[in-house]
């Protein structure tokens, strides 16, 4: 049994820290805890997830594991009696598709935990691809009049260099052990077995995809697949095909927080963790131009808009 969050500590600037529960730091983090607005006893938990989305590398050089810092924040939610809703607050193109997938489960974790929690979506400038599977673990969706929504969709992304190399007179040999060990080798030319296996692969995950959104949307699953070809759509289209529940801005995504829980007003407090070496060195938040760099480092598996 988890032991329940007895309170918190005070700590610098007026923030405070969670107390550390029986049990190990990953399974009960400990984060800085700040007021963010509101007021009143009903504790909602803000939780920014911006930009691609995808794990970080360890490393002197790093800035942090982002779908982690998400993670730990939305279990340190789930410990907290006191927190009664999650409010993502989100801006994303997507990104790699098992992160993607793990947010989007600890946030149904968080809802399933209790009748009485909720989760709201804010969508800001974007929730595209991954973006959008994550969003739909929610409650309520509400973005802004100019955000876009939407690109259901999934994509094995590869370069071929074997045209060139061939060029060039440059050659990598492999050893292997079955035919399809070298999949999409971007030495040889293109193997249509290989496309072939990796076409199913990318069709069973888009399935996924809309069978959650249909799910999460209460959408029937062939209304959900005429939308499921990679389009975008502004909020107003979104809205109209029930991709969306509202338009706003953040007072309204907080005024809808309080409608969902039934309560006038809500205390919105945010968590931090402790500040990296780096960061503190820098003086800014490189994770973002960190994560687009790692999403070229090979093929992956992607629910991501790329335009």
């Amino acid at each position: 049994m988890w032991a329940r969050q007895q309170g918190i500590e005070a700590g610098s600037s007026g923030a405070v820290w969670s107390l550390r529960q029986r049990g190990g730091e990953d399974e009960f983090p400990r984060l800085r805890e700040r007021w963010s607005s509101g007021s009143g006893t009903t504790k909602v938990v803000r939780i920014a997830l911006e930009g691609p989305i995808f794990r970080g590398s360890a490393g002197f050089f790093s800035t942090g594991d982002m779908v982690e810092s998400v993670l730990r924040q939305i279990r340190v939610a789930t410990n907290d009696q006191d927190v009664r809703a999650i409010l993502l607050d989100l801006s994303s193109p997507g990104g790699a598709v098992t992160p993607c997938d793990e947010i989007h489960a600890a946030l149904r974790r968080f809802r399933e935990s209790r009748e009485d929690r909720r989760v709201i979506a804010f969508v800001r400038d974007l929730a595209a691809s991954g973006g959008y599977y994550i969003a739909v673990a929610a409650d309520h969706i509400l973005a802004e009049p100019t955000a876009m929504v939407g690109s259901i969709g999934v994509i094995f992304q590869s370069l071929n260099w074997h045209q060139l190399a061939s060029k060039i007179g440059v050659d990598a040999p492999v050893i292997k052990s079955g035919d399809n060990k070298d999949l999409m080798n971007p030495f040889r030319p293109v193997n249509s077995n290989h496309v072939e296996i990796l076409k199913r692969i990318v069709d069973n995950v888009h399935d996924q995809f809309c069978e959650l959104v249909a799910k999460g949307r209460n959408l029937g699953t062939d209304q959900v697949r005429e939308l499921a070809d990679g389009t975008v759509f502004t909020a107003a289209e979104a809205l109209n095909r029930k991709m969306i529940d509202a338009i706003g801005f953040w007072e309204d995504a907080v005024q809808t927080t309080a409608q969902q829980l039934g309560v006038k007003t809500v205390r919105v407090v945010r968590y931090e963790d402790r500040p990296r070496l780096l960061q503190e060195l820098l003086g800014a938040d490189v994770s973002v131009a960190a994560r687009r760099l790692a999403s070229h480092t090979g093929p992956q598996l992607l629910m991501i808009w790329a335009p």
